[in-house]
């Protein structure tokens, strides 16, 4: 027992997807958790099972093949199947940008590098992303050369930069703070140096920061 409060430690840090800061990444926790301990309950199940087969295995002789099949294959993981997949089902359309966000950044990937476009604003290739905090944000990913992938784990999913094509991704920062996103896509020789920075500001420090990003 002592061991799952030091192996849940690792859980936590700056790439970490189970420290969320937004209401984005905290519906990825969410799922994680419950896709966690809806597995840990299919194991304990199957220990059970195998356990009884030990111990009183007069009680699993009763049963015949068709039984053990219809049982233990289909009824027993039933309730836990349905509810992970409800679960996944809902927390993943919460996670798509429905409506227009006040906010819309482009995000452009080459290798190594990120270069942010701001609303009425110049291209910033400073690897620093600036978005106002307590509100909902547009990144739209673009690449230019080979696939990569934009992935803030404390703020959201991950989504792939892919050239000649355009995704939306949506996120938003709880608090003012500093947050990490990187490539999540190998990229060649220089993909584990590909990181960004997010800097979320309250709304007015942004608008000073960044002119007309507001819309």
């Amino acid at each position: 027992m002592t061991a799952t409060p030091l192996l849940l430690s690792g859980c936590s840090g700056e790439l970490s997807t189970l420290d969320p800061a937004g209401p984005r990444a905290a519906n990825l926790a969410t799922l994680w958790w419950v896709m966690f301990w809806g597995a840990a309950a299919l194991f304990a199940l199957v220990m059970a099972l195998f356990a009884i087969t030990y111990l009183r295995r007069e009680w699993l002789e009763r049963l015949s093949p068709a039984q053990w099949i219809v049982g233990g294959g289909l009824i027993l993981p039933m309730p836990i199947l349905v509810l992970l997949t409800g679960t996944a089902l809902v927390l993943g359309e919460q996670l798509l940008p429905h409506g227009n966000a006040p906010v819309r950044i482009e995000a452009h990937a080459e290798r190594w590098h990120w270069t942010f476009t701001y609303p009425g604003g110049a291209p910033m290739a400073d690897d620093v992303l600036h978005i106002p905090a307590g509100e909902p944000v547009d990144i739209v990913v673009t690449a230019g050369d080979v696939i990569h992938a934009f992935w803030v784990p404390r703020l959201g999913g991950k989504i792939d930069a892919i050239p000649g094509h355009t995704n939306t991704i949506r996120l938003q920062a709880d608090k003012p703070g500093t947050y990490w996103g990187q490539c999540a896509e190998y990229c060649g020789e220089g993909h584990d140096t590909m990181f960004f920075r997010v800097e979320a500001h309250l709304p007015d420090d942004y608008a000073r920061l960044i002119p007309g990003a507001a819309q």
